[in-house]
């Protein structure tokens, strides 16, 4: 990768928000074999490209998920497979945190509901 296309992606990266298929087609006129690298730098990983515009992780759990009115799901999951943050295109968003048995022991939410059994 020449280094001029290297800073116009790192510059993409820093500045793009979701919905991120969108605006990458839109705002930034990337084509589709281009979005696999902004995402596996978004999401700091290798990612792989499903179909209806979703991004998975290398074990295959959802990343990133849009809908063609504009409106997503990112994911979060820890070293278990759980998923410890959702965010969505409304605003809404939820923390979790697990115990090494796989039961939830905290949770919070953007409504301000907090659980706390830690």
């Amino acid at each position: 990768m020449n280094k001029k296309y290297e800073r116009y992606i790192d510059y993409i990266v820093n500045d793009i928000e979701a919905p991120y298929f969108d605006n990458m087609k839109e705002m930034y006129g990337l084509r589709p074999d281009e979005y696999k690298l902004i995402f596996g730098k978004v999401f700091n990983q290798p990612v792989t490209m499903g179909s209806n515009q979703r991004v998975y992780d290398k074990q295959g759990k959802t990343l990133y998920r849009e809908y063609s009115d504009g409106h997503w799901y990112k994911y979060e999951y820890d070293t278990n497979d759980n998923i410890i943050y959702r965010e969505d295109s409304n605003g809404y968003w939820y923390k979790r945190e697990y115990n090494t048995n796989g039961n939830l022991i905290y949770s919070e939410t953007s409504n301000g509901v907090i659980e706390d059994n830690r």
